[in-house]
């Protein structure tokens, strides 16, 4: 073997592996573990050889010498004892795992000289207890220096190597063949700590690797795999740890929920590849805005992203952060070869004064966002005492909504859809109401929104349209009625079913019912939407659009549906006669209903210049409050009866 690779070999045996910072922090805490009982045991037995000697050699040899090695060992013991309960840095450990490295050979080469020198002065008895003191104690501190096998084999070697030479040289054929025996058990030992330390470098090795990967599984399950930010469950765990420590500590913090408009378009428009690098320029842009530490984004999932603002900010300082975020994300974006240009709506809400937990906040955030984008789209909104007073409303609304009796509650009043230029009645609208044996009278716009969320509004739909039809069986047969479906009637199955049934059980003519349907409750499903839409025109209703122009409805959705008809939402006609906006948007309105052939009913006609406007535009058919306010069942056919003027 080359001289090199010797040394090489020599110094891979008797190195601490500083480039291993778990092996060396494992390797101390196992040796600090033994090594007060290497320390007792070589104390214990040194004090044993020294008693045996204590009338025979010299005092200065027999305890004096020994008295200073035990003070050596005592303060080695207790620089192990010390640190014993301290979590070692590697740099820490390895400077300690260094220093016994340093201090194993002279310590060992001592204690060994020092048993040597008392040999003399004893009888045979004598002479073989230090024998038997040398090969034993060596043993001993071998074993519990396995963890650290550089100072092992530096004991081993020095010990043993004194001890061989020594007693061979006595040419006393049992201390000779001492020799051969604690050579051969020190060879066998040697190889035992060998084997061990290998193990234990590999076992630490796994560990080490099993961390590692165990590390990055959870950073990945952590981690948003498209944007490379944090994901909903890091979010919600942050979220939670944030709000315990707020809440400890008397914290204020904020969480922001944004949700982009328009992204939608672009995934229908350019394909989910151009979806997809849209999100990572979002997410790139809402990383520059969220340096700062206080600042944890996240990824909800889809195009919905959300900021842990972990400082106490004001509204005033939210709002500005919330415009940033906006105006950021309202520059357009280059994806391939496409430019394109979304906004994005932002709800904020604070913790404690608008929540009380890490759920409620996220819902008082997620209730601004959504409040946002009905009344002010790529915008922030910050949640406020309103909104939690109305949050409350909504929930007892909900709470009468479970305990009422839909068949005595609930009524239908009637509006008048009439033909513009003689203003005669053609059919009417039903509209619901419902009066509260708890809450009394409640607003449509409150407690049909609160049936949708509770999953009850087809039992409403079933018990209202009944009855419509039960009403409407007593007008003239020239006279159509007008029922609202909701997303859930139109978008499932069992819903339609019912509402199927209804009608072919009321006895009213189909040909005569209009359901009318909204553009949001069709987009959520456009296929099932128009599959059970067709089955209710195979039936003769006609199928009303209603509040045309305020969705996201295409010409290409028009097509798909078997739709008769099309109302104009009231919204463009409150100020048309002022406004040459919406002037115009009613007049293309118009032109693209007579252009499919649709019949087209304006809502919201208040005024008697509405009706000018509308009639010089060639509006045909509208309702509104100047023909009637909303009828009692009771009150049309007094309503009817009565004369009109053109």
């Amino acid at each position: 073997m080359a001289p090199s690779s010797l040394m090489s070999i020599l110094r891979r045996y008797w190195r601490v592996d500083y480039d291993q910072p778990e092996l060396v922090v494992a390797q101390y805490r196992a040796f600090s573990g033994k090594m007060p009982m290497m320390y007792l045991i070589l104390l214990i037995n040194s004090w044993a050889l020294a008693y045996t000697y204590l009338d025979l050699a010299p005092h200065w040899l027999g305890l004096y010498f020994p008295a200073l090695l035990t003070v050596l060992c005592a303060t080695r013991l207790s620089f192990w004892w010390r640190g014993r309960h301290v979590d070692p840095t590697p740099g820490m450990a390895a400077r300690a795992l260094q220093r016994t490295n340093i201090l194993a050979a002279p310590i060992a080469l001592s204690f060994s000289l020092w048993s040597i020198m008392l040999f003399p002065y004893g009888d045979s008895y004598a002479q073989a207890h230090v024998a038997f003191y040398m090969g034993i104690t060596v043993i001993c501190c071998i074993f519990c220096l396995m963890y650290l096998r550089s100072a092992a084999l530096s004991v081993a070697l020095i010990v043993n190597g004194i001890f061989t030479l020594f007693f061979i040289s006595t040419h006393i054929p049992v201390f000779v063949a001492a020799v051969l025996n604690v050579v051969l058990v020190t060879v066998g030992m040697l190889a035992i700590v060998n084997s061990h330390y290998s193990d234990f470098t590999r076992l630490i090795d796994a560990q080490v690797k099993t961390a590692l990967l165990s590390n990055e599984n959870l950073r990945l399950a952590n981690l948003d795999s498209l944007t490379q930010i944090p994901n909903r469950r890091k979010f919600f765990a942050q979220l939670h740890q944030i709000c315990s420590r707020a809440t400890a500590d008397g914290q204020r913090f904020s969480l922001a929920i944004l949700d982009l408009d328009g992204f939608k378009a672009v995934n229908d428009l350019y394909g989910h590849t151009h979806g997809d690098q849209l999100l990572k320029e979002v997410a790139q842009r809402l990383s520059a805005q969220c340096q700062d530490e206080c600042f944890h984004l996240a990824r909800l999932g889809g195009d919905e992203f959300a900021v842990i603002i972990d400082a106490d900010l004001g509204d005033q300082a939210l709002q500005a952060f919330g415009t940033r975020i906006c105006a950021a994300l309202r520059r357009p974006f280059v994806l391939y070869k496409a430019t394109v240009q979304i906004a994005a709506s932002v709800g904020v809400a604070s913790f404690p004064d608008m929540a009380v937990d890490a759920t409620s906040l996220y819902e008082h955030a997620d209730y601004a966002l959504y409040q946002g984008k009905r009344e002010r789209r790529g915008t922030i909104t910050l949640f406020s005492e309103r909104d939690k007073a109305q949050i409350q409303r909504n929930a007892n609304i909900e709470q009468a909504l479970r305990l009422a009796d839909f068949e005595r509650e609930l009524s239908v009043f009637f509006q008048p859809i009439v033909r513009l230029g003689d203003c005669q009645p053609i059919g009417f609208e039903a509209l619901a109401r419902w009066h509260s044996a708890v809450k009394g009278a409640v607003a449509p716009s409150e407690f049909i929104p609160a049936a949708e969320r509770m999953g009850i509004i087809n039992q409403l739909s079933v018990t209202l349209l009944k009855k419509a039809l039960q009403a409407a069986a007593a007008w003239p047969d020239t006279l159509r009625l007008s029922f609202n479906l909701s997303a859930n009637d139109v978008n499932t199955s069992e819903g339609m079913a019912e509402i199927v049934k209804v009608i072919t059980h009321s006895g009213f003519s189909p040909s005569r019912l209009d359901l009318e349907i909204t553009e949001t409750a069709v987009l959520q499903d456009l296929q099932k939407s128009r599959q059970l839409v067709s089955a209710l025109r195979a039936l003769g209703c006609g199928i009303t659009l209603d509040d045309f122009g305020t969705g996201y409805a295409s010409l290409s959705h028009l097509h798909a549906l078997p739709l008769t008809r099309i109302k104009i939402d009231k919204s463009f006609v409150a100020d048309i006669e002022h406004n040459q906006v919406s002037y115009k948007i009613v007049k293309s309105l118009l032109a693209l209903t007579h252009d499919m052939q649709l019949a087209c009913v304006v809502e919201g006609i208040e005024t008697p210049q509405h009706l000018q406007r509308l009639r010089e535009l060639g509006a045909l058919y509208g309702q509104g409050y100047l023909f009637a306010m909303p009828l009692p069942a009771a009150q049309v056919e007094t309503w009817l009866q009565q004369p009109r003027p053109a």
